[in-house]
């Protein structure tokens, strides 16, 4: 997509245009760098899609600087600026850049039967889990102490520590109902480390499930360093184009959170950019329930749009190979995008390589030698890029089995997340949509917004700030009212913590779920609250 822009009509634009009053949102994918800047009303100023680069900074820069020529607008003008970032997903991914964590466990002698970072890959490992230690604290899921915390091991286990990792991670046996225990150890590990090693607390991150709460927290304390080179690296970024604005990184729950909360929990981070698309979706159909498929130029990423943000999954979710239970978007991903390469063998399949980002050096179509997924689109007539000439030869078996493979690997993917068999209606966006078919078996209406190729950038830009708590309770202490109370108002706060403006946060979602298996009257509540940003005067 090249840069567009609406140009101002009159005085009153031309002012308008000069208020400190407008966002930017980038996002950054396998192929392309989008950024799109919108007016107070989420009107689309411009648009632009720069390819990514290896070090992705280049690509963020060259993004910014094309959507700030195409807006005719002064840098002073732009408010927030929002980045929906790969940096941690591809951290995690080819095991790059990752911090050595000690692991604190708080639960022995009842789990010691089971070490932490047992499942996981043996490459990560390595990697991650240079030193751990099971100590006795944790609780029971009523709150009350399943044994008693050890300081003095705590303290020893964090000396031994000492110069040999660079952030800890925490995590407690119910620690979602107690925290007491892991902000204590918080406390001592700071002490006999100090302020500069960073330490993760699961009661922060997870939800119930020991051992996906623990892995979560571990990558989570693994990802920091990255998350702090990838936070300056945008800020410098904004910075050199002498854009004033208050940076915001988006959530994996199609929300915002500030920069300092970014760094304190980047595993939010990790599958931010398929959120962002479907917000982006939600925003460009005016559809708050749909099917969202997002084509990208590596990646397909195929998800739900429930009550205008991304469904969550109620499953364990795999991250580089690690089983973790903190929230994420319920999403399919496929290896299918404008840049999949076709094979063209006596069975014709697309993907799940890609030319990724070097789409306009390898595609046939800008002189390459590769047959890929965006040059069938081509050959069909469904847009015109690049030298069609080039692919005017190409079989008719070719191409015709090509585009029913995409269409039939569409539907199936579809038909796995619809929750009913009945039709339903879908919205295609991200770059790579012009590889949908106008028809697809169980789509009531394929739906094609305008600027559906930059709905990922638009997402983060137009995204409130969101908080979320999940944790049990036992109503034999508290009240249920009590108890809900508790969980609201603690969501409150994270949401005012991740930037969102004390006034005006409100529940967007609340769960409530009887626990039979455990005794005393048990419930897992679950709250989301979202709220507007945080207001900085000029």
């Amino acid at each position: 997509m090249s840069p567009s822009a609406v140009e101002p009509t009159n005085q009153a634009e031309q002012a308008r245009r000069r208020d400190r009053s407008f966002r930017l949102g980038i996002d950054v994918g396998g192929t392309h760098t989008d950024a799109v800047i919108l007016d107070t009303t989420d009107r689309v100023i411009a648009s632009t899609k720069a390819p990514t680069t290896s070090d992705i900074t280049t690509g963020i820069v060259q993004a910014l600087q094309d959507v700030l020529a195409a807006s005719q607008l002064p840098p002073d003008t732009i408010a927030y600026a929002m980045l929906g970032t790969t940096h941690c997903t591809n951290a995690v991914v080819t095991r790059r850049e990752l911090n050595s964590v000690g692991v604190i466990r708080l639960g022995a002698p009842a789990t010691r039967a089971v070490e932490p970072l047992l499942t996981w890959p043996p490459d990560l490992k390595r990697v991650v889990g240079v030193r751990h230690a099971i100590l006795p604290g944790g609780h029971e899921y009523d709150g009350e102490p399943l044994s008693e915390l050890d300081e003095k091991e705590v303290r020893k286990t964090a000396r031994a520590f000492k110069g040999h990792v660079h952030a800890v991670a925490v995590t407690g046996v119910f620690s979602s109902v107690n925290a007491v225990h892991e902000l204590r150890v918080r406390e001592i590990v700071r002490e006999e480390l100090g302020a500069d090693i960073p330490v993760s607390l699961s009661s922060e991150i997870g939800s119930v499930s020991l051992l996906e709460r623990e892995n979560a927290t571990v990558l989570n304390a693994a990802l920091m360093r990255v998350a702090q080179r990838a936070m300056k690296g945008f800020e410098r970024a904004v910075r050199r184009l002498n854009i004033p604005a208050t940076l915001f990184l988006g959530q994996n729950d199609g929300s915002l959170m500030s920069l300092d909360y970014a760094v304190q929990y980047p595993i939010f981070t990790i599958a931010s950019g398929p959120a962002n698309s479907i917000r982006g979706a939600a925003a460009l159909s005016q559809l708050r329930d749909a099917i969202v498929v997002d084509i990208g130029g590596t990646t397909t990423d195929i998800g739900v749009l429930h009550k205008g943000f991304p469904r969550e999954s109620q499953l364990a979710v795999e991250i580089g190979g690690v089983a973790t239970n903190f929230r994420m978007p319920d999403l399919i991903s496929i290896g299918l995008g404008g840049g999949s390469r076709v094979h063209p063998e006596a069975a014709i399949c697309v993907g799940p390589d890609s030319v990724g980002y070097q789409l306009q050096a390898e595609a046939r179509i800008f002189g390459g030698s590769q047959l890929t997924a965006t040059d069938l689109a081509v050959a069909a007539g469904r847009i015109q890029l690049g030298n069609p000439g080039r692919v005017q030869a190409l079989p008719k078996t070719t191409l015709d089995q090509g585009l029913d493979y995409i269409r039939h690997t569409l539907e199936d993917y579809i038909d796995r997340v619809k929750l009913s068999a009945g039709p339903v209606p879908v919205v295609a966006v991200g770059g790579g949509n012009i590889l949908f078919p106008d028809t697809l078996r169980g789509v009531s209406e394929i739906i094609r917004p305008e600027q559906a190729g930059v709905a990922n950038a638009i997402g983060v830009a137009i995204a409130q700030v969101s908080g979320t708590v999940d944790s049990v309770f036992s109503l034999e202490k508290l009240s249920r009212t009590e108890a809900l109370d508790q969980a609201t108002a603690l969501a409150h706060e994270r949401t005012i913590a991740a930037g969102a403006a004390p006034d005006g946060v409100e529940v967007l979602d609340l769960e409530e779920v009887p626990l039979a298996y455990l005794p005393g009257n048990a419930v897992r509540i679950k709250v989301k609250a979202v709220g507007s940003l945080r207001m900085v005067p000029d």
